[in-house]
């Protein structure tokens, strides 16, 4: 797909992650202005929710239901699409904020956290992988895990895939019955490429935003990059949704770090149709 022109569908956001696709609607965090917003399938904003201790991954429960990591006090919300409420509290598990998420079909959501004080540019560590069940209980389920990032589960609900951003690699376990994971492997080695948001096809190939080279990458399981969409700017995160499932939804900011220190508006979100 190089040469892809993406298609514009909403601009003037400050910093757009974990896109989801649900019932018409893609619902993505814009994380430096504490909201999560849904649009329509034409970029319209259709609802806005105020998370103040900032939003960042986002996903769905089997029943519909929307589950939003709070990142800064290190809980996951949920929303009944009429209120907001806790989920569960990690506070005691985790020392640093919560990043991002996959959701298997037994609704056991797979979270990563940072690892280490990001904001004081301390030195990165690696970090454990927690799993919450349906019924609140948190449990380590991996550790020695680098800055864990977006998440998926595919293959039938048996593999879970996490981006881990600064090692510039993909890895991956086999989830069991009961939802311990097992069998750590490499994905694939990214050679310098930093994933960030990740979503899967239906073939199983991941797409990732690399934030440290403005593409969006598929990439199969052992490495090899099929395809590259560029953007002159960060990219972020993706999600496959719309009518057919097959239109890709991709977050960039298209600035500078200093633009983003600045608060300037210039995350948006395009597409392509695969």
């Amino acid at each position: 797909m190089q040469g892809t022109t993406p298609t514009l569908l909403a601009d003037g956001f400050l910093f757009l992650e974990a896109p989801k696709w649900r019932d018409g609607q893609l619902w993505v965090s814009d994380v430096f202005d504490h909201k999560v917003h849904s649009l329509t399938g034409d970029g319209k904003r259709s609802r806005s929710l105020e998370i103040p201790n900032r939003p960042s991954g986002l996903n769905f429960l089997s029943d519909g239901t929307l589950v939003i990591v709070s990142a800064k006090d290190r809980k996951l919300l949920r929303y009944d699409g009429s209120s907001l409420c806790e989920h569960a509290d990690l506070s005691a598990h985790t020392d640093w904020w919560l990043n991002d998420f996959a959701v298997d079909a037994h609704d056991r959501i797979y979270v990563g956290d940072f690892g280490y004080d990001f904001v004081a540019n301390a030195p990165p560590r690696a970090t454990k992988l927690h799993r919450v069940d349906p019924d609140g209980s948190v449990t380590v389920v991996a550790s020695e895990v680098d800055f864990p990032n977006g998440s998926v589960v595919i293959n039938g609900g048996r593999t879970l895939v996490v981006a881990e951003t600064w090692k510039a690699r993909i890895c991956a376990f086999d989830i069991a019955q009961d939802g311990a994971l097992t069998n750590r492997r490499l994905f694939a080695d990214l050679a310098g490429r930093q994933p960030d948001g990740i979503c899967a096809d239906e073939e199983g190939a991941i797409w990732a935003g690399i934030y440290n080279t403005g593409e969006f990458v598929r990439v199969l399981d052992g490495g090899v990059i099929t395809d590259s969409i560029k953007f002159d700017g960060s990219s972020i995160s993706c999600t496959l949704g719309g009518e057919t499932g097959k239109r890709l939804f991709m977050t960039a900011f298209l600035g500078t770090e200093a633009d983003m220190a600045a608060g300037n508006r210039k995350s948006s979100v395009f597409y392509v149709d695969l």
